[in-house]
């Protein structure tokens, strides 16, 4: 653990060392291309007899939106009355909750229990001409009123990071790290939401509730727009997931993902963009009986309307992907070919936010013996309902059928969750919240799961929240 604990510290660093070096030579590019002198506009190739000009390319009013499927975006929960920058936010939140199953599998009865948890919240969000700099932080603490034995200590953190290189580069990088052991203290308010619109996203999809956990993933993405409706971009992407206590978790594995692609994404017409990308894959489990390793490569279309005067998307994404598994011995590698493709909706306004998104793609294990083809759908709604009042829904939907589950003894299965939430604020820094969720999953030969399928959690929760805009 404490190797893998370093591992990730490491990349983290690096991460950090990556952002703001290139965003202190970026600082040099952006002068550079400022201050060097205007260069003509090369005309474009017009029919005889028309005499008009082409416009001219400015970069900064025409400057093209990295589509969602190769921007790895997760749309925001946030209303567009919430929506604000430049600013620092603290926040201490109390929460009282009762599970109807904390143990999963572990005993094959079902074990309920009240959990208490105190978390401190800490959060900056920096605007610039060239930067955004959004970082969170929420530690936190969980007692147990008679399975004290399941103490925990918590930590979230996020980040996500982009700079305006120069008028025509773009670079971005976001990360999301997790360490708990209970799925119930993970706030989407970190990751910005819950849906999801990349091709490319990690699979954690088969959870034991209440084993512990280190979750970490975060993708790298550089854009070049060299021209009035052209753009060139690559992204890197990786999630490891790390089960703390065996016991906690029998029958689910360790993965790691490692993934690229490549695109060119074309304007058509007005804030609408088709592309195409090359995505490659390395996912990897690692099963008590020995690893497993998928390789996959996919040539996708795309298409997309993002009006970037509106906080509304649309996006689909589909074409051929080919897998290569290799299996322990003396098991046979499993070669094939098969289609990847989704769909997302996105739109924020002020007082209502909407996100769903469907994806059938071969994804990590996300726990599970090995790769999945997996078809997966997920849905947000958040509404103001007066001026302190909000509730939100949520709801995902998962069906991993792992690839080569049949040699490795690996049954498919299934996971449906489902989230209901109001919060209702108290003057101008208290909220009381009231949260309601349930977990059914189906999956035979995982012990964690199988023995008790279904988890129930209600949770009263109180917060004290502070803003501070920065630069006052």
């Amino acid at each position: 653990m404490t190797f893998f604990i370093q591992r990730i510290s490491l990349v983290l660093v690096r991460l950090i060392l990556v952002v703001f070096g290139l965003s202190l030579f970026s600082g040099m590019l952006w002068a550079q291309a400022n201050d060097a002198p205007a260069q003509p506009v090369v005309p474009a190739v017009v029919a005889a007899g028309d005499n008009a000009a082409p416009p001219a390319f400015d970069p900064d009013i025409d400057r093209m939106t990295p589509p969602p499927p190769v921007n790895g975006l997760i749309y925001p929960i946030a209303l567009g009355s919430q929506v604000r920058s430049n600013y620092l936010r603290t926040a201490l939140s109390f929460t009282s909750a009762y599970t109807d199953n904390v143990l999963g599998g572990v005993t094959g009865n079902p074990v309920s229990d009240i959990t208490y948890t105190i978390a401190p919240v800490i959060g900056l969000d920096e605007t610039t001409t060239r930067t955004h700099l959004l970082l969170n932080y929420a530690p936190g603490y969980t007692l147990y009123q008679r399975t004290s034995a399941r103490n925990e200590a918590d930590h979230n953190a996020s980040i996500d990071f982009s700079d305006r290189f120069s008028p025509h580069v773009t670079f971005s990088a976001r990360d999301v790290f997790a360490k708990s052991s209970n799925v119930f203290n993970q706030s989407p308010d970190l990751s910005g939401g819950v849906v999801s619109a990349g091709i490319q996203t990690p699979n954690f999809s088969a959870v034991a509730p209440f084993a512990s956990f280190l979750s970490n993933s975060g993708d790298l993405g550089i854009n070049y727009q060299f021209g009035l409706n052209d753009m060139v971009g690559a992204s890197g992407t990786f999630s490891n997931l790390h089960f703390l206590d065996a016991m906690q978790a029998q029958g689910l594995a360790d993965s790691a993902s490692q993934g690229g692609l490549a695109f060119y994404s074309h304007r058509v017409a007005h804030e609408q963009y088709l592309g195409i990308t090359y995505s490659f894959q390395r996912l990897l489990s690692y099963p008590t009986f020995g690893n497993n390793e998928t390789l996959t490569h996919a040539a996708l279309l795309f298409y997309s309307f993002t009006p970037a005067s509106s906080r509304f998307s649309f996006s689909f994404f589909g074409g051929p992907q080919y897998s290569d598994t290799t299996l322990p011995a003396p098991l046979v590698p499993i070669r094939s070919w098969g289609g990847s493709g989704g769909t997302s909706l996105g739109w924020q306004a002020r007082l209502t936010s909407f996100a769903i998104s469907y994806a059938h793609v071969i994804s990590g294990g996300g726990g599970l013996g090995g790769a999945v083809q997996q078809d997966s759908g997920t849905i947000s709604v958040r509404q103001q309902i007066t001026k302190r009042l909000n509730g939100s829904v949520a709801g995902a939907y998962a069906q991993n059928n792992v690839i080569a589950g049949a040699q490795l003894g690996v049954q498919n299965g299934h996971s449906v969750s489902g989230s209901a939430s109001l919060h209702q604020g108290i003057g101008e820094h208290l909220e009381v919240g009231l949260e309601y969720t349930r977990i059914h999953q189906s999956y035979s030969n995982i012990q964690a799961i199988s023995a008790i399928p279904d988890t129930n959690h209600e949770a009263i929760s109180i917060s004290y929240q502070f803003s501070r805009p920065l630069g006052r």
